[in-house]
């Protein structure tokens, strides 16, 4: 169904981006298009009306490089400058016509913020069993109340951003080894430890963290099941009404920091 289903994801990018919250979150979507390839404009419209997705116009064929530039530039100013050289070097070449982005980011305030002066170096046992030095924040005494559970495997802690409508769920495995509830975590799984959520006073000991993660995923993409997408039996003919075009090359690149304020 195709009204209802646009309708769906229209809603939740206005969502997103709705104004006067206290949270900083957003998305943004883009289409980049060879400038001279055919494309069919009800795709452009649809992608535009429903998805927020503008199409700008690039030339692939004799500027690759530049192009590959001014869409990293898109992303890093769409993410704080959080995500930078997205697309790595010679991923685009003159057989490009289409790069599709989608960019999202996210800051917020913890309801209860930790205090620096209470973040020491402390112990911090890692998944090998390895103990190593973390920055360790805390939040203990009489105003460390927060929604919490446990079970045999998993200790839960929700923690309220500012605003009280976003929240971080914190799971630290009772044994000390992620591998032991990895395959056991699924969206179900926490719907229902968050149903379990109870308001308890819970000392909280949190690392100060900071990574980057960056994925090529076609690969995987495929192992999953939607290999044809990415050979010549593709069938993108919606988009420019002839069954012209594959998926070459997926990517995803996220960055995350976790501190005192949020």
């Amino acid at each position: 169904d195709d009204i209802s289903r646009r309708a769906g994801f229209a809603k939740i990018y206005n969502n997103i981006n709705k104004k006067d919250k206290q949270y900083a979150l957003s998305t943004a979507n883009a289409l980049w298009a060879q400038k001279d390839y055919q494309f069919l404009k009800d795709y452009f419209d649809v992608t535009e009306g429903y998805y927020g997705g503008k199409a700008t116009n690039l030339d692939f064929i004799r500027d690759s490089e530049g192009s590959r530039v001014k869409i990293n530039k898109w992303v890093e100013s769409q993410t704080n400058d959080r995500i930078k050289d997205l697309i790595p070097k010679r991923l685009i070449d003159s057989t490009t016509r289409l790069v599709l982005t989608n960019a999202i980011y996210f800051k917020g305030t913890w309801a209860t913020q930790f205090e620096k002066k209470n973040t020491k170096e402390k112990d911090f046992r890692i998944d090998s069993g390895d103990v190593v030095k973390a920055q360790m924040m805390s939040l203990t005494g009489k105003e460390a109340k927060f929604n919490y559970t446990e079970t045999e495997q998993l200790q839960v802690l929700e923690l309220p951003y500012k605003g009280e409508e976003l929240s971080m769920i914190i799971l630290l495995p009772k044994n000390g080894t992620l591998s032991s509830i990895e395959d056991s975590i699924t969206s179900e799984k926490i719907n229902e430890l968050k149903k379990s959520l109870r308001n308890n006073r819970v000392d909280v000991y949190l690392p100060k963290f900071k990574f980057e993660t960056k994925y090529f995923m076609a690969q995987t993409l495929m192992e999953m099941g939607m290999p044809t997408a990415f050979s010549e039996n593709a069938d993108f003919s919606g988009m420019t009404g002839n069954r012209d075009l594959f998926i070459s090359s997926v990517i995803h690149q996220a960055f995350v920091e976790v501190n005192e304020e949020g």
